[in-house]
């Protein structure tokens, strides 16, 4: 049977591996530069120091490039996955070509979360989602860098650069240029590339404000958006023990003012939109989404809450949700709210625990109050 804790344990390790990997890569990477000579291990002997050190450089890149996969793997992204397991290998044989005492726990952990990493593979199954201006910020900056690449490399030599010799270097000028670097170690000698270069600097310095600024906007806007109230993804990483509310309707309030007098903390789950704003204004925990989705529900800490309570004016709503919530975590208690009495036996079949219909008791009350029972009042007055 597929456990969603064990698969979440599983996912958290993958990271935590993915992360060590990364910071020993970048140490271990700039030891071997400062260090270049290989004397650990049966191949030692067979490696140059020139190989060496270059396994240190590209090594410290690789460790950078670990540590923005393992941010991918932290928010579940499946693109974080692949590169990730195509990573782990690299970082595996760059520790051995380095040959030093200091690789050898790279090594043995880039072998050891490989398994790991293939294990979890489920655990990270969100597509990563770029808007249209993210795509085409990034599609000018690429464009912008081939551009410069191949027109440098064509006016190389006589024709307009000096110190361009392969294309690699035609590369390095065009990202020195675009990025207002400029080391001036190459250097247009003809109109041609003169003018060539002003483009360069133009369109390359253009595309890099776009596109840090398309980039790094909707990270910039999550930073606005907790500190105006809303829930970060480490704000529900750290929920447990807590009441989820899944949906929001009329019958919802009486139990969110019942829940926050009793100081148990609670996450209301709601489609975005007026309802959201409003409990938001009001401090109250809200997650915007679908309340019948699993990957709503997961970001809640399902798994970790004490109950979950469905009680919106759409009893097939609130059955959707309760069928959601029990295929994923049979345990979780669920208590549900049924609008239509001859909804109860429906919502008991959906997997809730618990089914009160606020209708049926109201109706009784007032057929008790009308009777004379003195009493009904005063139990109505205690639920109110």
């Amino acid at each position: 049977m597929d456990v969603p804790g064990a698969k979440r344990v599983t996912g958290r390790v993958a990271v935590a591996l993915t992360l060590a990997v990364a910071a020993l890569s970048v140490g271990v990477g700039i030891l071997g530069i400062v260090d270049p000579t290989a004397n650990f291990g049966p191949v030692a002997q067979y490696i140059p120091p020139a190989i060496s050190q270059t396994a240190g450089f590209t090594g410290s890149l690789t460790g950078f490039l670990m540590v923005m996969s393992a941010f991918g793997l932290r928010r579940g992204l499946r693109v974080a996955w692949y590169s990730t397991l195509v990573l782990l290998p690299i970082t595996a044989g760059q520790g051995l070509v380095q040959a030093t005492p200091y690789s050898v726990p790279l090594v043995v952990l880039s072998v050891v979360a490989f398994p790991v990493l293939a294990v979890a593979r489920s655990r990270f199954d969100e597509p990563i989602s770029l808007s249209t201006s993210q795509l085409a910020a990034g599609g000018a900056l690429a464009g912008v860098q081939a551009y410069g690449t191949i027109g440098t490399w064509a006016l190389r030599g006589e024709r307009g650069f000096t110190g361009v010799n392969t294309m690699l270097d035609a590369f390095y000028y065009t990202l020195v240029t675009s990025s207002t670097v400029g080391y001036g170690d190459v250097t247009p000698v003809t109109q041609e590339a003169r003018l060539f270069s002003l483009s360069v600097l133009v369109l390359g310095t253009a595309s890099f404000a776009v596109a840090l600024g398309a980039l790094l906007g909707p990270a910039l806007e999550a930073r606005f958006a907790s500190a105006l109230g809303r829930m970060t993804q480490s704000d529900l990483e750290s929920l447990d023990g807590h009441v989820v509310v899944a949906g929001y309707g009329d019958l919802t309030e009486p139990i969110l003012t019942e829940l926050a007098a009793s100081g148990r903390q609670f996450l209301v789950v709601a489609r975005g939109g007026t309802d959201t704003s409003e409990l938001r204004d009001r401090d109250i925990d809200v997650l915007a989404g679908d309340p019948t989705d699993e990957k709503t529900l997961d970001r809640a800490g399902i798994e970790r809450a004490r109950a979950v309570v469905t009680a919106t004016n759409d009893d097939g709503e609130d059955a959707l949700a309760i069928l959601t919530v029990r295929e994923t975590y049979p345990d979780v208690r669920v208590v549900a709210a049924a609008t239509e009495q001859e909804n109860e036996p429906k919502l008991r079949r959906a997997g809730a625990d618990t089914v009160i219909s606020p209708a049926v008791i109201g109706g009784r009350l007032l057929a008790r109050s009308a009777l004379g029972d003195e009493h009904a009042e005063e139990e109505a007055a205690d639920l109110e």
